[in-house]
């Protein structure tokens, strides 16, 4: 047996990757900026940050969608990940004030097939030449025997720019300033493996009982399947957001962790956010996620977005004219002096 052959048979086959990479360069060109200096290929992506900038600052993240994989796998909507890797790594950056520059992407699995692979790695490019972010590399790793057949993570690395006096950082909230909430599409990419254990889907049952699941249509979700709720897919704020940033002394990513973990995390010592929860409508696959699984209200909040994807904190005399800028921004709470609590949901 060739030491190729021997490869193959352990998991690995060099053959198939080489025709997968020889496909890249054409993809990786559908989202490059002027500023790359490499095509695909090469040990490192090169990319010249150029001139423009006073006292420019990299804001960098990493992050995955967990297993909002297993969901996309089942529907054969691998096409969808990219978008979502791509949204919830540009609101991160975003989060400081920055603006994204380019994306690396890690795709990690067992048994995926040529066509699998390129339809996520073009779904990575489409959603960065979207977001004006280059795709600038990434790494496919086949994994036998860590992954089983035919699962697969996907990972993301973002990189982007801020001026050093215009970073966002939270210095500036104010007990009084306003919280300004931008809806989402659904789950993003966060809270699956609860969400997938109260809906019973993807949670080890046969994968035609997956589908026929994810084909199903609640009348709470107004005649829209499981499966168009789970897979809507993480909105990048980065457009709508920008032209307000002057504006705004506090952002919020509102991910894994919901409301308790993420708030905290740009709120000063000795403020608390007192959000109202009856101040923006809760998206209805939230709401069948609460009933199936019998989850308690405070417990949606400390996992979900709840319908919220952004928290804004400006000053309430910005609050108006943020939201008008905004499509769906809402005001939907308060910072004030310090209760105790970092976090308090009032009207569950």
């Amino acid at each position: 047996m060739t030491e190729q052959k021997a490869y193959a048979a352990a998991g690995v086959d060099i053959a198939a990757r080489s025709r997968f990479a020889a496909g890249l360069p054409g993809i990786l060109a559908q989202a490059r900026r002027p500023e790359v200096l490499s095509d695909a290929g090469p040990f490192s992506g090169l990319f010249r940050l150029g001139e423009g900038y006073r006292d420019p600052v990299l804001a960098a993240s990493a992050d995955g969608i967990g297993t909002k994989v297993k969901v996309q796998l089942a529907a054969a909507r691998l096409d969808l990940c990219g978008a979502d890797i791509l949204g919830h790594s540009v609101n991160d950056i975003l989060a400081c004030g920055a603006t994204p520059l380019f994306f690396l992407d890690y795709i990690a699995g067992n048994g995926l097939t040529n066509d699998q692979k390129t339809t996520l790695v073009e779904g990575v490019a489409r959603a960065c030449a979207d977001a004006g972010c280059a795709l600038l590399g990434g790494e496919t790793a086949d994994m036998p025997d860590v992954y089983a057949p035919g699962d697969f993570d996907l990972a993301g690395f973002i990189v982007g720019v801020v001026e050093r006096d215009q970073i966002i950082d939270g210095s500036k909230v104010r007990a009084g300033d306003a919280l300004i909430g931008i809806p989402s599409s659904g789950l993003h990419t966060n809270g699956f493996s609860l969400a997938r254990k109260a809906l019973h889907i993807a949670d080890g049952e046969p994968p035609e009982e997956t589908v026929r699941l994810l084909a199903e249509k609640p009348a709470l979700l107004g005649g829209a399947t499981i499966g168009d709720a789970l897979l809507a897919t993480h909105l990048p704020y980065a457009t709508v957001v920008t032209p307000v940033l002057d504006r705004v002394h506090g952002i919020a990513h509102i991910t894994g962790g919901g409301y308790t973990e993420n708030v905290p995390r740009i709120l000063p010592r000795d403020l608390t956010a007192v959000f109202d929860t009856k101040a923006w409508p809760v998206l209805p696959i939230f709401r069948l996620i609460e009933q199936r699984g019998e989850i308690a209200a405070e417990e949606m909040y400390e996992v979900f977005n709840m319908g919220i994807g952004l928290v804004l904190m400006v000053d309430p005399g910005d609050a108006a004219g943020v939201i008008d800028a905004i499509p769906g921004a809402l005001r939907i709470g308060q910072v004030v002096p310090d209760t105790g609590r970092r976090v308090e949901l009032k009207n569950l």
